[in-house]
């Protein structure tokens, strides 16, 4: 049980790919885990601005914040900065150790902030719902859950010019979070999903 995150590595400036391995998921505490769509610089800054506020929470009050209670953090700190120009689209995912079991919410520059179970952000997110939707279920087992976050993020990866690069996958569990898929390249699951179809020419 517990929440995957899977999110690809490219970075783009309108047409031009500036980049093929951005690691699009920030550590935001030992229990939280913030991913980045938009501008790669708002992201970056403001999650790992967010890690240094969990930081300071957790050394006043001698407990980790709690999953909602950073996610409204990001909302109120976003809220502040509307209409200045900041381009983000997060979420927040980590484990509530008070109810025992995993929470995840969206945040963006709006100052919008909902809790869900399934999300996704990003000019390829509407080829990833096309997947989530259609395979999405409740009692998935993690292997299952895996499988289906990195196809998601390969349909998006192969469909839309701003997504690319790798696959990364993160599963968050009852106290803390690991990388179960460090890098995959999107070209090389491809051919193996091709394969799979029995699609002539792609065969392994």
């Amino acid at each position: 049980g517990g929440i995957i995150l899977a999110v690809d590595s490219r970075a783009s400036m309108g047409t031009y790919i500036s980049s093929q391995s951005v690691v699009k998921v920030i550590e935001i505490s030992d229990i939280i885990l913030g991913t980045m769509a938009g501008g790669a610089a708002d992201c970056s800054y403001w999650e790992r601005h967010m890690w240094l506020l969990c930081k300071l929470f957790k050394l006043r009050n001698g407990e980790p914040i709690p999953v909602a209670a950073a996610s409204n953090m990001l909302a109120n700190i976003f809220f502040h900065w509307r209409g200045y120009g900041l381009c983000c689209g997060t979420m927040i995912a980590g484990w509530n150790e008070k109810d025992e079991k995993p929470e995840l919410y969206f945040v963006d520059d709006k100052a919008t902030r909902l809790k869900g179970d399934l999300f996704s952000c990003g000019s390829g997110s509407t080829y990833a719902y096309g997947v989530l939707d259609n395979e999405y279920k409740w009692d998935m087992t993690d292997e299952e859950a895996v499988e289906l976050g990195k196809r998601a993020i390969y349909q998006a990866a192969h469909r839309d010019g701003g997504s690319g690069g790798v696959v990364r996958v993160f599963h968050i569990h009852r106290g803390g979070w690991k990388k179960v898929i460090p890098g995959m390249d999107v070209s090389e699951l491809h051919y193996e999903y091709a394969a799979k179809k029995g699609m002539p020419g792609y065969e392994l």
